[in-house]
């Protein structure tokens, strides 16, 4: 078995630095990228910054899933948007992003998972969505061979999916031909601030000047954000995920129950993943700062954190890891170029067990590679979307997960938040203040 996303990569994207871009974006996965997109629609100059590679890290590891299913109601509005944007950039780039509408299919195998499932249709009746409840018949009819003894299911037709490794770089690709300046293997090291706002940043090949700058930094900003004295609670946690070998096909789409999920794979396999939001919690620093924020949430699903006494050296949240640098110095966004995990075979083979005991036919799948990445989350499982209190930045991180299906509509909206167009959309959720004005920080009801 292979590992075959890593930081070996040639740099592709090489652009010369512009001494002055009207927008600056950190960061190169899905958000970063369709930010950039829609601001060079807008004329805008933008010059996108990437320490790494592009969908180097969480962008190009995520499960592939474009749901609309399931969402937080805060964030379902935009997903519904996002979609379409998928359709048209579907269009316009054919099977290059991989992308096909083959439906989500949530399983519950309890009472209670089936009443949640029920008291999410009223979001999707809201917006009018194709989400349907399953009998338990209806459930088994769709998935070929299966035995498990589910209560019934959760479905959305209209769901869909992409291929991570394919579409973020061919997204980057003709954001660049549509005059987006992107540099690989730039860290920005910081903000360049005067008279009280941003004015620049100081990239490690040098100054940007600029009057706007999107953090879309993922893992990394927090990290970022603390070198200029601002606190957000973000942690990162380790999601593992593998690819089978071929296997015949049980359901075109996405999947999911409590113990495992799997996407349908182009090259005839499948993504497999646990299915219960288990991940892998590193403690450092900041874990242990926020640990109070993160108590809902823990008290919710505590059976399906997997807590690991030490972040590794390199990880943002590292024991030892440097919170301060001067701009003439390397940093730790230099030193970790890409955040490459090592994944969790124990938690993938169990995901492979439960994958066996509901499809006896298919035995356990044989797995061609296995991989990890880093989702940036926050304890109420939504994002930061909203202007910085320092003039001229703007923060778009926390996706927790679900970044990579909502990315073109994010990327839409960011664009018109820095420039004063017309969002559409209730950002109120997603503010920056939500952690220290008395909000009380809970997770929606999503599922």
């Amino acid at each position: 078995m292979t590992f075959p996303i890593h930081d070996g990569s040639p740099v592709r994207f090489a652009a010369p630095l512009p001494a002055r871009s009207d927008v600056v974006v950190i960061g190169g996965g899905v958000i970063g990228v369709m930010t950039a997109w829609f601001l060079c629609q807008k004329g805008l100059g933008v010059t996108l910054c990437e320490k790494g590679r592009i969908a180097g890290e969480q962008s190009g590891r995520n499960w592939g899933w474009v749901r609309q299913q399931g969402r937080d109601p805060g964030e379902l509005p935009i997903m519904i948007e996002s979609l379409a944007i998928w359709k048209r950039l579907a269009a316009e780039f054919g099977n290059a992003l991989g992308f096909r509408q083959t439906g989500v299919l949530y399983l519950a195998k309890t009472d209670r998972e089936m009443n949640g499932f029920e008291a999410w249709t009223e979001h999707s009746r809201a917006h009018q969505l194709d989400t349907r409840l399953l009998t338990a018949g209806e459930a088994l009819a769709m998935l070929k061979g299966a035995v498990a003894p589910w209560k019934g299911a959760l479905y959305t037709a209209s769901d869909a999916q992409a291929e991570p490794r394919l579409a973020v770089p061919t997204l980057a690709v003709a954001a660049a031909d549509r005059g987006a300046t992107i540099r690989e293997a730039c860290a920005v090291r910081a903000l360049d601030i005067g008279a009280g706002r941003v004015r620049g940043v100081v990239t490690e090949h040098g100054r940007i000047a600029c009057d706007h700058v999107v953090l879309a930094a993922g893992a990394w900003s927090r990290l970022f954000l603390g070198r200029h004295g601002m606190r957000i609670p973000q942690l990162s946690v380790l999601a593992s995920v593998a690819a089978t070998e071929p296997m015949a096909e049980i359901f075109p789409g996405n999947a999911a129950d409590d113990d495992f999920a799997f996407r349908r794979r182009t090259d005839g396999g499948y993504s497999i993943a646990p299915g219960g939001s288990e991940h892998d919690f590193f403690l450092g620093p900041d874990a242990f700062r926020s640990l109070r924020s993160y108590l809902p949430i823990l008290k919710k699903d505590l059976r399906h954190a997997r807590f690991r006494p030490m972040a590794p050296k390199g990880f943002p949240d590292a024991w030892g890891a440097r919170r301060h640098w001067a701009e003439d110095e390397a940093t730790p966004f230099e030193a970790t170029r890409i955040l490459n995990p090592a994944p969790n075979l124990k938690t993938l083979g169990r995901v492979q067990d439960a994958f066996a005991s509901a499809f006896p036919g298919l035995g356990r799948p044989k797995l061609r590679a296995a991989w990890g990445g880093m989702i940036d989350t926050l304890p109420d499982v939504v994002p930061i979307v909203d202007h910085a209190p320092i003039p001229g930045l703007t923060i778009a991180t926390g996706m927790s997960g679900h970044g990579f299906g909502i990315g073109p509509g994010m990327g839409r909206v960011i664009a018109d938040l820095v420039t004063g167009g017309t969002v559409g959309h209730d950002l109120g959720r997603f503010r920056f203040n939500r952690f220290t004005d008395g909000t009380k920080i809970a997770p929606g009801p999503s599922l």
